[in-house]
């Protein structure tokens, strides 16, 4: 008997624990190598775990819904019973100590976890969805995550009213606790709110320029460099125009310092399925228009599949968040600590502004910047959003660095 064991991934140092999710497998299951047997969430990411080798599982150590911490045992797998594996198991193994999972709808033999990426078996499991009821769009039917996602909307479209989760009267209800995302989003946003002294400076942006530059060269763009031109690499251009002339909006608190940080790293809000994450744009200064899109576009697709890494998450010195891609007119961001400055961004709609003494209508788009004030003054951070300002109306001034 060769035995091996399945332990939980390094973890990074600001996260302590994580959450085992569901295991994929049970005792007596065979399993190949790198198989994925269970995901674990910290308050960051979701990890895989696979399997270190072939053969079967003798032993689940840790339950559904346990904490656990990096290099923590959690299970062992027989690497020498593999044949044994396809009967009944020969050996009765005993179950591990864990309440057992909620009932799930049958599903006809076919299905399999292989069919499936695991995000998308997550769901599936999660929303009683068997396999022959996603259609997989994925290479050789592979079922995907926005398969999965496509599946449950369709599903609760058309599921009875009667069907609710709890229906302890005509007012239903439902308790469920946060996932370790949400209740760290949640931590950070009480933290920013309770240590720093949050101020928000708003100006508006007339458009017209950035959308006559991205007409005129999109379809050149999108060919030349194969990814397409968005505004958000306009916004954060600007943003890091304005941080290089004003350095505090770059900068961090720690106790009674203040620390300059002389990179750029900017973090850029995205709407996952878990919650709002910030994945980091490192060293943005030294990254073009392109560069720029095909990093956004990258983290939207890995956001999305719940495939960021923790690395990707960790660190920035400014952030971005775009509302106006819900549709949001104006809004007052939270800093996002240790940092001291963020920007919002809103939907860009046609306006009647003054020019010149006549009534003209332009695209507008309300800029918004919050920032602590126990290091910022007013004068840095209105002239921090005004220099974003001229940037977005004169985008020369991005190629000239004026």
């Amino acid at each position: 008997m060769a035995i091996f064991e399945v332990k939980v991934p390094q973890l990074s140092e600001s996260v302590a624990e994580a959450t085992l999710l569901q295991w994929k497998k049970k005792v007596g299951d065979a399993v190949a190598q790198d198989e994925i047997l269970v995901e674990i969430e910290t308050d960051k990411v979701v990890l895989e775990v696979p399997a270190p080798s072939a053969g079967v599982i003798t032993e689940l150590v840790v339950a559904d819904g346990g904490t656990v911490v990096a290099d923590e045992l959690i299970a062992k797998i027989d690497s020498t019973a593999v044949a044994a594996a396809a009967p009944a198991a020969a050996v009765p193994v005993p179950a591990p100590a864990a309440a057992p999972a909620p009932a799930k709808s049958a599903a006809p033999a076919a299905q399999s976890s292989a069919a499936a990426a695991p995000s998308a078996a997550k769901l599936m499991a999660e929303n009683n969805l068997s396999a022959n009821q996603v259609a997989g769009s994925g290479r050789d039917g592979r079922i995907t995550k926005g398969d999965a996602l496509n599946a449950v909307a369709g599903a609760s479209k058309s599921a009875p009213v009667a069907t609710a989760p709890i229906p302890m009267s005509d007012r239903p209800e439902e308790r469920v606790p946060m996932s370790r995302l949400r209740a760290r989003i949640a931590e950070r946003l009480l933290e920013s709110q309770a240590n720093n002294a949050i101020l928000t400076t708003f100006n508006e942006v007339n458009m017209a320029p950035v959308i006559a530059m991205r007409n005129k060269y999109k379809d050149q763009f999108e060919k030349v460099h194969g990814v397409k031109l968005g505004f958000m690499s306009f916004f954060v251009k600007a943003a890091t125009h304005a941080l290089k002339k004003f350095p505090l909006l770059n900068a961090s608190v720690d106790g009674n310092d203040i620390i300059y940080h002389g990179y750029f790293d900017i973090g850029i809000a995205v709407s996952s399925p878990r919650g709002l994450v910030v994945p980091i744009l490192r060293d943005v200064d030294q990254m073009n228009l392109a560069d720029i899109e095909k990093k956004i576009a990258e983290f939207g697709v890995k956001a999305r599949e719940g495939k960021l890494t923790i690395e990707e998450l960790t660190g920035g010195t400014f952030s971005i968040s775009n509302g106006g891609v819900f549709g949001s007119m104006l809004s007052t961001p939270i800093i996002n600590p240790p940092q001291s400055a963020i920007l919002g961004i809103h939907a860009t709609k046609e306006r009647a502004v003054v020019e010149n003494g006549q009534i003209v209508i332009r695209p507008i788009n309300y800029l918004a910047l919050s920032y602590d004030h126990r290091i910022i003054d007013g004068r840095e951070a209105v002239l921090g959003l005004v220099a974003m300002k001229d940037a977005l109306e004169d985008p020369s001034r991005l190629l000239l660095d004026l």
